[in-house]
């Protein structure tokens, strides 16, 4: 599989987001999803304390076993874990590393991200505390997620004297595409890998919901999670885009994962997975590679009222 860049880490453009590990899925599932995942090629696990409690890290540590070295590890800290532990202040991310290391299994994670910027404790402090994880070796890259390009900017004047961030994790799909215009630009100015999370609208780009019809079961739609996303406005977008991807002999998911693969700066996609047959789904999407004129008429169907 192609592999991009994220600092020094070398990712599949396919990876795999394990935010249903612990909440959607139990143990044994997660481990034919990562089993299908590694056989199709992924290397990039992208996961974070907040999921599932603890559970989704814990779920992926035993899932690879002795595979860990095959692959890059990539988990998040910050949001409110209970019992006080939240945020990004220095000694509490030296708390939320040991605890995600023990759960994971592992002596080192390959990406750490902030979960999203912590208004009460200075970037500069936390990034201090980031680079002293990456010169222990408990870390090799740090990242960020939610940052708009104001702090991005910021963290990037913060301390550059040692490692700073290399990644920037926000959400990005043919349906939410407020990165577009200024976060996206601004990674590929600073060289900074992007991550995009949500890549199929929680589910909505992977041509299972049409307007008129009841979600399928089980679904994201079914149970109500993401209702935002489940507007007729969208709706009416995706038959848009499904008859372009048609006119290609290709399908929604396929599009879904192109347009975001020819987006500058954008590293892997790290769409979820419940079964390995999802994750086999999402691998064969990376094939199409967009023209010019194909990105030249997907955005005039976006940009259409």
């Amino acid at each position: 599989m192609e592999t991009r860049k994220i600092g020094g880490l070398e990712v599949s453009v396919a990876g795999l987001g394990c935010i249903d590990f612990g909440w959607r899925i139990d143990a044994k599932e997660t481990v034919k999803v990562v089993a299908a995942a590694l056989d199709a090629g992924i290397n990039f696990f992208d996961t974070a304390d907040i999921y599932g409690k603890g559970l989704s890290e814990e779920f992926l540590g035993c899932a690879l076993g002795r595979r860990r070295d095959d692959v890059l590890i990539a988990t998040k800290f910050g949001l409110d874990m209970g019992d006080e532990r939240k945020g990004a202040q220095p000694a509490y991310v030296q708390e939320a590393v040991e605890a995600s290391l023990r759960r994971l299994g592992t002596d080192r994670i390959d990406l750490y991200q902030l979960h999203r910027p912590d208004p009460a404790t200075p970037i500069a402090d936390t990034l201090g505390a980031l680079q002293e994880l990456v010169r222990q070796g408990k870390v090799r890259e740090i990242g960020s997620s939610n940052f708009s390009v104001n702090q991005i900017r910021e963290a990037a004047a913060a301390r550059p004297d040692g490692p700073n961030f290399v990644s920037v994790q926000n959400e990005l799909s043919l349906i939410q595409r407020e990165a577009l215009p200024d976060v996206l630009p601004e990674c590929a100015a600073r060289g900074l890998a992007f991550l995009p999370y949500f890549p199929l609208a929680s589910g909505l780009l992977t041509g299972k919901y049409r307007r008129g019809q009841e979600p399928p079961a089980e679904t994201r739609a079914s149970n109500r999670w993401g209702p935002q996303v489940f507007t007729d406005k969208n709706l009416k977008l995706v038959e848009k885009l499904v008859a372009f991807a048609q006119s290609r002999n290709q399908t929604l998911l396929d599009l879904a994962f192109a347009w975001l693969l020819a987006q500058p700066s954008v590293a892997s996609v790290i769409a979820g997975a419940r079964r390995a047959e999802q994750v086999r789904d999402n691998v064969a999407a990376i094939s199409w590679r967009l023209t010019a004129a194909d990105l030249s008429e997907i955005d005039e169907i976006l940009s259409r009222p």
